[in-house]
């Protein structure tokens, strides 16, 4: 925990979490390989949304390419709002997501912990995002946050555990902590030190990309498609 103090601690320090809500945005404009390609679709806030990033260097963007270089068919959508907490995500999720997205990676509960949101708040719109998805038959996979150490150990124990339990509850896939690697790191960070610049947003595919495939070849392998 304390490799990120430095990074953590500054994110109370700094106006992220004010960010101006961006517009979702747009899909990528590479077209997917012809074949079942599956609908992937990054639901989170200013870290999946490509912020302070050019074009082709955001998260969905990324991770759309290196899927595509393991061979597989798919096709990954931005549905990223900067500054957007669990409160926002929940309220724009039926526009947000389309029905027919085959997997959906919830990334969300940054700015819930910056603005000091009760977790119980947190994991309470987490719950209901993750029961409407199911509910759709969509695959998720879970992306964690952790808590400002400023916060204090009471209030981290609480958000931190937020993701495991959530998991654990609709048997979900998780990848712990979204910014592993990339957080406290200078050359992996924009000048305000919590957006990942490209080589940033690098890192977190290449980590998060196990999980990613995992995910995608449980959902052939369930509809027998390979």
């Amino acid at each position: 925990m304390q490799r990120f103090q430095p990074i953590l601690s500054a994110l109370t320090m700094l106006s992220w979490l004010m960010l101006p809500a961006a517009a979702l945005a747009q899909q990528p404009a590479t077209a997917p390989a012809a074949g079942e390609t599956l609908q992937i679709v990054a639901f989170g806030d200013s870290l999946s949304a490509g912020y302070g990033v050019n074009p082709g260097e955001s998260f969905p963007e990324q991770l759309q390419t290196a899927l595509r270089e393991t061979g597989r068919d798919v096709a990954v959508a931005n549905a990223g709002v900067s500054g957007d907490t669990t409160s926002g995500g929940l309220a724009r999720l039926e526009w947000s997501v389309p029905q027919d997205a085959d997997l959906v990676i919830v990334e969300l509960g940054a700015n819930d912990a910056l603005r000091g949101i009760a977790p119980q708040i947190t994991e309470r719109n987490l719950d209901q995002i993750l029961a409407m998805l199911q509910g759709r038959d969509q695959a998720v996979l879970l992306a964690g946050m952790m808590a400002p150490p400023n916060m204090g150990a009471d209030y981290a124990a609480d958000f931190d555990g937020i993701y495991k339990r959530l998991a654990d509850k609709y048997d979900v896939a998780l990848y712990p902590f979204f910014l592993d690697g990339v957080a406290a790191e200078p050359a992996l960070n924009q000048d305000d030190g919590m957006h990942p610049n490209a080589k940033g947003v690098a890192v977190i595919v290449a980590r998060i990309l196990p999980a990613v495939t995992e995910a995608l070849d449980a959902i052939r392998a369930e509809r027998g498609t390979g």
